[in-house]
Order: structure tokens, then C-alpha cells, then sequence
């Protein structure tokens, strides 16, 4: 091989990147987040025990899944590391929604997005359909971790 060769390579955001990242359970605070049974979750409670006769203290985490809503538990030494999910959150313009609830987004690049569907949640759900058949321009926020994307947010930038 010689020096004069050149290598180019296709650079992708996640490119081979973890889903998640290792932290130790006792600085984990409240609203961060965690995996708990292979849900991304945030935190809404923390309680630590003191070390037994026999070793660790134990952090006891309240946390509710950040996509369904669901309340899940874990108990983990203190010393231990959980795993933390890598969430991102981005704002796409809502350029269209299709009769079998999928959404069409405008990305920031100017290309659009056309694999979401509706959020479940009931009162943001109606607040995108009437925003929408109002002919409002609307900003919906993207909450993304660990393979899974949805709605979770929605701005009114005002009037088309």
C-alpha cells in the first residue's frame, strides 16, 4: 500500500455507536436516566441504603419508561454501573400526517422523514391533529434512545 493511496470513508452519527453508556449506580441522580429491564427510562425517585453487615449499600431506582409510561424498579449496588441510555431529542417541522397515523417531518437538512407514527398520549395527540386541520405550522420534538424514536413534544410556530 502505498502513502499516495487515499481512503474515504462514509462518517454516519451512530456509526457503530452504543446504545448506552456505563455510569455508576450511586451518582445517578433524580430526572437522569437508565435502563432498567432493556427500557430507557428516566428517574423519579432515588433512595440509598446504608452498607449491611455483609457490603454494599444499595440504590433503589423509581423510574418510568420514557416511551410507554410504565413505572419500573430496580435495585443495584451502589458501586455497581448501570447502564445510562444515550437520549437525544430533535425538532422536526410537521409537514404532513397520513390516514394510517404516520407522520411526515421536515429535518433540518430539508429532507423529510416519513417512519413516525402518532404519539399514543391522548391530549398531545389531539393538540397535533387540531394544531394541524387548523393549518398551524408546528414544530414537533423527537425523543430518541436506544434504537426507539417518538413524538413527545409540540411547539406552535404559528400560522402557515
Amino acid at each position: 500500500m502505498s502513502d499516495s493511496e487515499e481512503h474515504h470513508f462514509e462518517s454516519k452519527a451512530d456509526a457503530g455507536a452504543s446504545k448506552t453508556y456505563p455510569q455508576q449506580a450511586g451518582t445517578i441522580r433524580k430526572n437522569g436516566f437508565i435502563v432498567i429491564k432493556g427500557r430507557p427510562c428516566k428517574v423519579v425517585e432515588v433512595s440509598t441504603s446504608k452498607t449491611g453487615k455483609h457490603g454494599h449499600a444499595k440504590c433503589h431506582f423509581v423510574a418510568i419508561d420514557i416511551f410507554n409510561g410504565k413505572k419500573l424498579e430496580d435495585i443495584v449496588p451502589s458501586s455497581h454501573n448501570c447502564d445510562v441510555p444515550h437520549v437525544n431529542r430533535t425538532e422536526y417541522q410537521l409537514i404532513d400526517i397520513s390516514e394510517d397515523g404516520f407522520v411526515s417531518l421536515l429535518t433540518s437538512d430539508g429532507n423529510t422523514k416519513d417512519d413516525l407514527r402518532l404519539p399514543t398520549d391522548e391530549t398531545l395527540l389531539a393538540q397535533i391533529k387540531d394544531g394541524f386541520d387548523n393549518g398551524k405550522d408546528l414544530v414537533v420534538t423527537v425523543q430518541s434512545a436506544m434504537g426507539e424514536e417518538q413524538i413527545c413534544a409540540l411547539k406552535d410556530v404559528g400560522p402557515k
